[in-house]
């Protein structure tokens, strides 16, 4: 075995969240008296937290008491419809099972809010994570470390012992600043000239190259 523990992005990794996020995210803008957004842009806004896709979604110029409401409509339609059209990725669950069938330990640390990463592995990933983290408040989001160190001191694994696996310059740049192997996935929310272009070492089509990279077969 290469790697004791696999930890994985959500958005764009293990999950197509896209669009639930732009029908909340249309709804909060809708609501407001602003312009919806189209999927391509929204795909583009994700990444760096729920707030920061609803100051990048906003109209230039809208001052912050505005944004606030705004992502407070968000958060609360958001919490109620996230897993309407979302779905996992082809062939992520099967990876999964054959990681912890060999013994990996596998997690998720994402900048989605702490309350829908939550969910969202009881709804499509149940008892399939020994490890769960979104975005909250104390502990800094990525492309900071924390969360990658937070998995880490929980589940009793030095940085050798895993590998980080995402879709998007942020996951890039978390494995980086965390100082853990990658693997980028180009299924998701960035494209691979995108991420090539940013240093990534190489990104796969393929989920059962997770596993093969994982168990070093």
């Amino acid at each position: 075995m290469r790697y004791k523990a696999a930890i994985f992005d959500m958005d764009g990794t293990i999950l197509n969240t896209l669009e639930d996020l732009t029908d909340s995210t249309n709804y909060a803008l809708s609501h407001h008296g602003f312009p919806e957004r189209t999927i391509d842009e929204v795909r583009r806004f994700v990444g760096n937290g729920i707030r920061k896709l609803i100051e990048r979604a906003v109209p230039a110029g809208t001052d912050v008491a505005t944004i606030d409401k705004v992502f407070d409509t968000f958060a609360s339609y958001y919490k109620e419809h996230s897993a309407i059209k979302t779905r996992p990725y082809d062939g992520i669950h099967d990876a999964i099972a054959k990681l912890r069938a060999a013994g990996v330990k596998t997690a998720v640390v994402s900048n989605k809010a702490d309350f829908a990463v939550q969910d969202l592995c009881v709804d499509y990933f149940p008892g399939m994570f020994d490890f769960a983290l979104g975005e909250k408040s104390g502990i800094a989001k990525k492309p900071a470390p924390d969360m990658v160190e937070e998995c880490l001191r929980t589940l009793g694994l030095e940085k050798k012992d895993v590998v980080y696996i995402g879709d998007s310059d942020v996951d890039l740049a978390t494995a980086r600043n965390s100082g853990t192997d990658v693997i980028m996935v180009g299924w998701g929310f960035r494209d691979e000239e995108f991420i090539m272009s940013l240093g990534a070492p190489f990104v796969i089509h393929d989920t059962q190259k997770i596993v093969d990279i994982v168990l070093g077969e």
